[in-house]
């Protein structure tokens, strides 16, 4: 890159010390600043203007520069530097949704080389991406139901995570699909937390800023795919669903192993990856939505009568469920099956507008009563706000 763009490149042997020595580095990220470096050490360009900027981007054979991964990432944990950002133009608008974040879009190594010797001004990046607003699947979808309907809802206000049990048909995918569209509109913190994790796997997309995570794992997920691992830790989908939900469908056809490492990150919000090499954190602050059958057929309790499932099979069908696991899921409901014909009498349910508005004035109430979610309450929190009157105790 640095000799297709009519440089020139030293002969002799060039050492470059990438420091802290034990952090990973990875992907192409670092061409342009490890470019930049050898042209100011070998005089071809000034120094004076090189430590006014954090730089990434991969370069092309031709000095084109290339988009990378992690750029809001970047700008987000950089911000307060008191440096401005130099950046592929490809990922100028998502860095520059970081409020605080000063970003050049460059287009060449050319262009970068000549802004520092002030030949040429690469202008701010001054446009508001542009960014649909937040489009989820609509409750009134959903005929019947009422009393899941009410469980979400009190799920969504408090941010509990919900367990459904039901036959297949009864609509526990569709009532979890419709989840994010009842919870409150994000806020800018929690844009770009979740924002960020995902620039850095690369499923960012800028149109859709501000729109819940909705993760559905399959249920041959394994455990790193789930809370996240490998030799170099990278986040799960457990972390990826960061702010929003987690939802996983047949809850029981996971490995159990698998699924005894959602403890930790339910009861803590983060999940902690310890490998021989190194020791990583990740935030985990999901609502996991989970659904099941009642049985291994699917048909238990059903108005059909279609089951033939043993009391033995049952139990071992659902005691791949550990009770350690249930005892951190706030909610479980059963969803029945909606016999044909009311399903094609009844009318539109409520819409998802109607439900959220209900939530967000709950938890304005909470925020006010004691500053966070219900679902956050400690133990001595819960006996201080949550102690029932003397009508409660009696009914």
């Amino acid at each position: 890159a640095l000799q297709n763009c009519q440089f020139d490149f030293p002969a002799r042997r060039i050492t470059v010390n990438l420091a802290p020595a034990d952090l990973p580095k990875e992907s192409g990220r670092y061409d342009l600043p490890i470019a930049l470096g050898i042209l100011a050490a070998t005089g071809q360009i000034p120094t004076d203007r090189l430590a006014e900027y954090e730089y990434a981007g991969e370069l092309a054979l031709t000095g084109e520069l290339r988009p990378i991964r992690g750029a809001l990432a970047m700008t987000y944990r950089a911000a307060n530097s008191g440096r401005a950002f130099i950046l592929p133009e490809a990922n100028a608008a998502e860095a520059a949704l970081v409020e605080a974040a000063v970003v050049y879009p460059a287009k060449t190594l050319l262009q970068v080389a000549a802004h520092l010797a002030r030949r040429e001004t690469i202008k701010p990046y001054l446009n508001l991406p542009e960014t649909l607003p937040p489009h989820y699947p609509d409750m009134s979808e959903v005929k019947g139901q009422e009393q899941v309907k009410r469980a979400l809802e009190i799920a969504a206000a408090g941010g509990h995570s919900v367990l459904m049990m039901g036959p297949p048909g009864a609509g526990k995918s569709m009532l979890a699909a419709r989840f994010p569209g009842i919870l409150p509109q994000m806020t800018q913190q929690e844009a770009l937390e979740s924002a960020a994790l995902q620039s850095l796997d690369g499923s960012f997309d800028v149109s859709r800023w501000k729109s819940r995570p909705y993760r559905a794992p399959h249920h041959t997920a394994s455990g790193v795919a789930l809370v996240g691992g490998g030799s170099n830790p990278r986040p799960g989908e457990i972390s990826m669903a960061l702010h929003g939900v987690l939802f996983l469908d047949e809850l029981p056809e996971f490995d159990r192993s698998v699924l005894e490492v959602l403890r930790e990150p339910l009861e803590s919000g983060h999940i902690t990856i310890s490998r021989a090499a190194r020791r990583a954190e990740f935030p985990a602050q999901f609502q996991l939505i989970a659904a099941m059958n009642p049985c291994p057929c699917g048909y238990f309790g059903h108005y059909n009568g279609k089951c033939r499932c043993t009391p033995d099979q049952i139990s071992r069908y659902r005691g791949k469920i550990s009770g350690p696991l249930l005892d951190r899921i706030d909610i479980q409901i059963e969803v029945p099956a909606v016999p044909q014909d009311d399903l094609l009498g009844k009318a539109a349910g409520e819409s998802s507008l109607s439900v959220q508005q209900r939530v967000n004035a709950a938890r304005a109430r909470q925020l006010a009563r004691q500053g966070k979610n219900n679902a956050l309450l400690s133990v001595t929190e819960i006996e201080a706000f949550c102690t029932p009157d003397a009508p409660g105790i009696a009914l």
